[in-house]
């Protein structure tokens, strides 16, 4: 096969070291490799948030080490439609959004996607802690480091164009491959904060773009502990940040947000992290997105945050039963199904 017969595949390189050897990886299998650089976040963008312009620098070293050509493009106004705004509405509303599932979704695989077919490319690479197996989402290898929760809005149609190059290694084999090919990005650290625009002081961000209103705290039984800073500042489960002293019950246990009361703005809490307030064993979801099609009722896995172990559940069209109850299921948030190793999709938690 002549160098033009190659699939071209372009990989969207973050600046950082798994996208990097993503990279690396489809060069030394034969692809013809270029990359893309996309910048999304243009507002208070400074130095002091690691802004994209250290990011680029060190996508642009990785892509003159291997010899390939750095796109670069700006969805800042796609950004801000279609994932930023939705994410106020949601803190608005009182929910915990999650944005790097919607970024995924409207971002890197629907307005980035359409831009590198568009540059010409058959196929796209993302440095995803995932793998694709004959089209169907499959978990990583390295399960600490597996991202199909973040992807589980991926159709087949996408799948087909998509490759996750580094689904298959530990992360720990991939700062070692990028360390021996020489690459300025093997050491770095990885990125966290909200997707596209880093890490930052969060309360002060969104203060940035939302009016707070602050209120009460009140326990279970209705007595005012103090006050909070405006109820999008909290989530269910959360323990740090609530301010209202050293008061505790005999045993000594810490207070924990259990619930929101929007109505009337009070913020609820209770004493111990296994307060019974904060199990559940059901939970109602909307904006399905089933990779495949399913039938119902389904007996599978599921997780309602990233780091969760999977856990036995039998599903319907909107609802969700565990097996045992699942602590701090939060409104917002995504939940995420499984079978085997294979992501079925999710839907986000009403």
């Amino acid at each position: 096969m002549s160098s033009s017969d190659k699939p071209k595949v372009i990989v969207a390189m973050s600046g950082g070291v798994d996208s990097s050897v993503a990279a690396l990886l489809l060069k030394e299998q034969g692809y013809h490799v270029e990359g893309l650089f996309m910048k999304n976040w243009e507002e208070d963008d400074t130095d002091t948030y690691c802004s994209a312009s250290e990011d680029i620098k060190d996508a642009q070293s990785v892509a003159d080490k291997l010899g390939i050509k750095l796109h670069t493009a700006n969805f800042s106004a796609e950004y801000w439609d279609n994932v930023f705004e939705y994410f106020l509405r949601e803190y608005q509303a009182g929910r915990t959004p999650n944005p790097d599932i919607l970024c995924n979704r409207e971002i890197k695989f629907k307005v980035c996607l359409d831009y590198v077919l568009q540059l010409g490319a058959d196929l796209f690479a993302t440095g995803h802690y995932a793998q694709n197996i004959e089209n169907h989402l499959v978990k990583a290898v390295d399960h600490n480091k597996d991202q199909t929760y973040f992807i589980y809005t991926l159709t087949p149609s996408i799948l087909q164009k998509a490759l996750f190059p580094i689904g298959h290694l530990e992360k720990s084999e991939v700062r070692r491959i990028a360390e021996q090919a020489g690459l300025v990005t093997h050491n770095k650290k990885d990125s966290t904060g909200i997707c596209f625009i880093g890490e930052r002081k969060f309360k002060n961000f969104l203060a940035q773009y939302l009016p707070a209103q602050p209120g009460n705290i009140e326990t279970i039984d209705g007595k005012i502990m103090g006050n909070h800073d405006g109820l999008m500042f909290y989530t269910l489960g959360q323990r740090q940040g609530i301010k209202i002293g050293g008061q505790r019950n005999s045993t000594g246990e810490p207070w924990y947000v259990v619930d929101k009361d929007l109505t009337r703005n009070v913020l609820i809490i209770a004493q111990g992290h296994d307060h019974p307030k904060l199990y559940k064993n059901n939970l109602i979801f909307e904006q399905a997105h089933w990779i495949y099609p399913q039938t119902f009722p389904l007996r599978c896995k599921a997780k309602t945050r990233y780091r969760q172990i999977n856990q036995d559940c039998i599903v319907t069209k909107n609802t969700v039963q565990f097996d045992q109850p699942q602590r701090a299921i939060t409104p917002g948030q995504s939940v995420v199904f499984y079978l085997g190793e294979t992501c079925l999709g999710g839907g986000v938690i009403v």
